[in-house]
């Protein structure tokens, strides 16, 4: 499907510097973006949606730079990043509003991840060459913090710390065309709702993708108004925004040990093990007593890339988690958008 004609839309080029985290990518646009309105970053994001906060995003300069970088030829259908803007205070280094394909956002783990590694990287947060610096990052779900750890000189994993994640249903049946499964949802900065993909008759592995992705976009349509997916303090954050399928793992030493793949938005697939989607496990194995204070979750993705996952201590609001992965920088662009191009800011295959 092509983009709309965006001539005259887009002020200047635009620049970025991409990352990989865990295989999953993450384009940080650090210039040519025009102003977005609000007073904080969520309410950036309920700008960048239009009336009413959902649905399609609002056209105009603003979007334009997310299809130019989400389509191709520039970005592909797989494609995620983060607009950086300011905090919205001077507690935060920085703001961002997360993109994909469809739109924007509310979490991501492997972007803040890849968020801490970048502002240390790029100096914007002064850090020591052994040990490690904390990066505070408004997002729309609230302040989320990126641990980075440093040795020699070089940047060797970053701690991601996310909002309170909380259970709000545990064994919820849902009927899909493979049977009636039960899925645990919780709340993690976005919505998931999680389910063994043994249940479904498949297991996580690249082969049967086209199959896992159909069974996350029919789970996720099928919670579409679900009291579980309401978010108990913002309306904004509710509906299920990833469908994680997995797999059991033999336990570590640490603890338990699970394979996964979330299936996000509208039909997208983190190569990562998925850093929101990480907290939000976590919080359902310690309802369901299966991790305590001390252990570690080790958190495979569909291609074999590992986040580890650990409790951090209750809050009023849920449980504070931490979820540990690379990232690590592949690239620094500068892109331009002819306004002769027939194809305008790209194209969508899946």
């Amino acid at each position: 499907m092509a983009g709309q004609d965006p001539r005259g839309a887009l002020p200047g080029p635009v620049e970025a510097v991409d990352y990989h985290c865990a295989g999953e990518p993450f384009r940080i646009v650090t210039a040519g973006l025009p102003a977005v309105p609000g007073d904080s970053v969520a309410e950036r994001r309920a700008f960048a949606l239009g009336p009413g906060g959902a649905g399609t995003p609002r056209p105009g300069p603003l979007d334009t730079v997310r299809q130019l970088l989400s389509r191709e030829p520039r970005g592909h259908a797989g494609m995620y990043g983060g607009l950086v803007v300011p905090p919205d205070d001077e507690g935060a280094h920085l703001g961002v509003l997360f993109w994909h394909k469809d739109g924007y956002s509310t979490a991501c783990g492997h972007g803040t991840i890849a968020l801490g590694a970048w502002a240390v990287d790029s100096g914007l947060v002064p850090a020591p060459a052994d040990g490690r610096v904390a990066v505070r990052i408004d997002v729309p779900s609230g302040r989320v913090t990126a641990t980075v750890h440093r040795t020699a000189g070089r940047t060797t994993a970053v701690t991601f710390h996310s909002v309170p994640a909380l259970v709000t249903a545990a064994k919820l049946p849902v009927t899909t065309s493979r049977g009636t499964v039960e899925v645990s949802v919780a709340h993690a900065g976005a919505c998931y709702a999680a389910v063994p993909a043994a249940a479904l008759g498949l297991a996580v592995t690249p082969a049967l993708l086209p199959e896992l992705t159909a069974a996350g976009r029919e789970i996720r349509a099928a919670l579409a108004g679900a009291d579980a997916t309401r978010h108990p303090g913002d309306p904004r954050l509710s509906g299920v925004y990833g469908v994680i399928l997995f797999d059991e793992l033999p336990d570590t030493p640490a603890g338990p040990a699970q394979r996964n793949v979330t299936v996000f938005a509208d039909g997208q697939i983190d190569r990562s093990p998925c850093g929101s989607g990480t907290s939000a496990r976590l919080a359902v194995l310690a309802a369901e007593g299966r991790i305590a204070p001390g252990e570690e979750l080790r958190h495979e993705s569909v291609i074999g890339t590992v986040f580890t996952g650990r409790l951090a201590g209750d809050h009023p609001d849920g449980l504070l988690t931490e979820v540990t992965g690379t990232a690590h920088r592949t690239g620094e662009h500068r892109f331009l958008l002819d306004p002769y191009d027939s194809l305008g800011t790209g194209f969508l295959l899946p």
